[in-house]
């Protein structure tokens, strides 16, 4: 029994009805950790690629091994350092959000190049004919430059959104009970790996599947031009 559900494995379709709900529980905490980890991934990655656009060298160029750094390095050795290493220090977070931070830091790194990729995308005109109209720089990149690049890198974004909700079993090692340290603990008590982790297979494709629909539904119906912000 777990979560206060008792299972019947009196037959594997049984079996796979009575521990739905519990791998449904673990679904919620799947689907919370990859929200948080593309929202932290959305926003730094955003803060790089301006950071790396820089007029100083020094922030272009340390943002850009930071970068490298965080994109060349294992997530799960980032995971275990947030999660093992800065206790020591004096920084202990809860697993959940260690978990969640480290899922975004860890696709920021490629969200960042996905960003800067579309903004030197952009036409040079649109740029010199901002500066000529006397726009600063942040009214250039909100009014003009955003609401053109997002949509055009709203693809790329998505494979990384699709990647990240398929990379978040390895929170488990963190005692994060997501969807499939569920499915491990409910192997290991009923003596029965294969029902839990096929269940846990087809949520993750059926996920996916909803996420490329939508991402497809949400490229079209977004503009593909500049709409000045207010």
């Amino acid at each position: 029994m777990m979560y206060g559900f008792a299972w019947d494995s009196s037959t594997p379709l049984a079996y796979a009805v009575s521990i739905l709900p519990i791998l449904l529980i673990g679904l919620g905490v799947t689907l919370k950790a990859a929200a948080a980890g593309f929202a932290i991934a959305l926003a730094l990655g955003l803060v790089f690629a301006l950071m790396r656009r820089s007029r100083l060298r020094a922030v272009s160029w340390s943002t850009a091994v930071l970068v490298e750094f965080l994109r060349d390095t294992p997530l799960l050795v980032q995971l275990f350092f947030l999660y093992y290493v800065l206790p020591d220090y004096g920084v202990t977070l809860p697993a959940f959000l260690t978990g969640a931070v480290a899922l975004g830091l860890q696709y920021s790194a490629y969200t960042s190049e996905v960003y800067r990729g579309g903004i030197d995308a952009l036409p040079r005109g649109q740029w010199e004919a901002a500066t000529a109209v006397n726009l600063s720089r942040a009214q250039i990149y909100r009014a003009i430059v955003i609401p053109q690049v997002v949509p055009r890198i709203l693809p790329a974004l998505g494979n990384y959104l699709v990647a990240m909700i398929k990379e978040t079993p390895v929170l488990c090692v963190v005692t994060v009970l997501e969807m499939m340290g569920l499915a491990n603990m409910l192997g290991e008590r009923s003596f029965e790996y294969l029902v839990p982790l096929t269940l846990v297979g087809l949520i993750f494709l059926l996920l996916t599947l909803i996420c490329s629909v939508g991402l497809h539904w949400l490229e079209k119906a977004l503009p593909k031009t500049g709409i000045p912000l207010r």
